[in-house]
């Protein structure tokens, strides 16, 4: 019986230590304690259909915005302080409480970085996943973020005939937009890019490339890769990509670049 008792009390005292520690931050404070609304407010004036919003809002909200929606396990150390720390690096990464404040270009870009995850199954992540069931990634979930997402690119599309691409140019386009997926020498969500100009299509040593780009017969040159960079998706169905370079002068700007590194 005092035995009993012991153990009762030892674990009274060990969630009353739990709940207090939950309000040291040691990663910072992500607000899971603060008074919230019926939803997070995100892509408040971004024009985003109903159901792209309502996705974002169940599949991404709680780590990429300012307002997390914390579960009983939140309010308990050190829960609360790994639930901390990946809200604080996933904020670094994409706030979409602050989607309205982005520049276009890096809407852009992470608009097709959503999608491109969401297709890989990246995000949400395996260990959000497990305990919040209905937070995967559906078909019908891909193709919704996935027409919004061009339509983001889409709208940053500007008329004007083109001229020669500008390798320089280029490389301030690559290194602005493309890295976020892209590196030159190692494979990251997308496969390394010195020497992609005159390769074939889906030969990257390392990197597990879509059925359709392993298929595909093509090389990498002037004339396929401003189609790609146009439209993955019109050019080469069943692909992975979902970036679009929506200017043509930008484009041949970063296949001048490409092919300058490649040394073609």
């Amino acid at each position: 019986m005092k035995r009993d008792r012991a153990a009762l009390a030892g674990c009274a005292i060990t969630l009353v230590a739990s709940v207090a520690l939950a309000r040291i931050h040691p990663f910072g404070d992500a607000g899971l304690f603060l008074a919230k609304g019926a939803e997070p407010s995100i892509l408040t004036n971004a024009q985003a259909p109903a159901q792209v919003r309502a996705i974002l809002i169940e599949k991404c909200a709680d780590c990429h915005s300012n307002q997390p929606r914390a579960r009983f396990y939140g309010h308990f150390a050190p829960a609360s302080w790994l639930m901390e720390r990946d809200i604080a690096e996933a904020r670094k990464a994409m706030n979409l409480s602050l989607w309205d404040t982005y520049p276009a270009d890096r809407r852009q870009t992470l608009a097709a970085k959503i999608v491109q995850e969401a297709k890989s199954h990246q995000m949400p992540p395996l260990q959000y996943r497990a305990i919040h069931w209905n937070a995967g990634v559906g078909d019908a979930d891909v193709k919704s973020l996935g027409d919004w997402a061009h339509a983001v690119q889409q709208a940053g599309a500007g008329g004007g005939m083109a001229g020669e691409g500008d390798p320089v140019r280029g490389k301030a386009l690559f290194e602005k937009r493309c890295t976020g997926c892209h590196a030159l020498t190692v494979n990251r969500e997308g496969p390394n890019l010195r020497g992609v100009y005159g390769r074939a299509a889906g030969t990257a040593d390392g990197f597990a490339y879509s059925a359709a780009l392993k298929k595909a017969n093509i090389v990498w040159d002037d004339n396929s890769l401003p189609k790609w960079l146009a439209d993955p998706d019109v050019f080469l169905p069943g692909n992975d990509m979902d970036y679009l370079v929506v200017k043509a002068q930008e484009r041949l700007d970063l296949v001048s670049y490409l092919k300058q590194i490649s040394g073609g």
